[in-house]
């Protein structure tokens, strides 16, 4: 008996979509998921190589799907194909040089909050209540609001 259920249970987590499974249409917001990532100029292993990602965890703007490849959109705005197994639906941001200065994080969803840390441009990070311009900001358990305009990797898309 226990191995008839031991078997249902494995056969229906393989027919039954989870979340991680679930195929977005695009755009949405993607992250990097290995410590190395290729960016390629067409949807196979067989189109060469534009550049390669070595900063896990960054944000990216998934445009369109072919099969498991992804047309990828970088905060510079370079476009490319990175095969889905690269990639994770964690929401991440990137901290934007706009000024060359560090950016306030902020212990409330507000201009006039306290400071509570700074985070230098180019730092990466986890993102979630997104909301009226402001966004929850963590970097390794240390959290803040970040003004949506020093991140990239909130705008709406769609």
């Amino acid at each position: 008996m226990r191995i008839l259920a031991f078997m249902l249970i494995t056969v229906s987590g393989l027919i039954l979509p989870t979340p991680a499974a679930a195929q977005q249409e695009p755009p949405y917001w993607a992250s990097i998921d290995e410590p190395e990532a290729r960016m390629r100029t067409g949807p196979s292993t067989e189109y060469p190589t534009m550049w390669i990602y070595k900063r896990e965890k960054l944000p990216l703007k998934i445009l369109a799907r072919y099969k498991s490849w992804r047309k990828v959109e970088d905060h510079e705005g370079t476009q490319g194909w990175m095969h889905a197994r690269l990639l994770s639906a964690s929401r991440t941001g990137l901290v934007l040089a706009t000024s060359g200065k560090p950016v306030a994080m902020r212990a409330l969803p507000q201009a006039n909050a306290k400071i509570i840390w700074r985070a230098e441009p180019g730092v990466v990070g986890s993102l979630s209540l997104c909301d009226k311009g402001w966004c929850l900001f963590d970097v390794t358990g240390r959290t803040g609001y970040i003004n949506v305009d020093d991140v990239w990797g909130d705008e709406p898309l769609k």
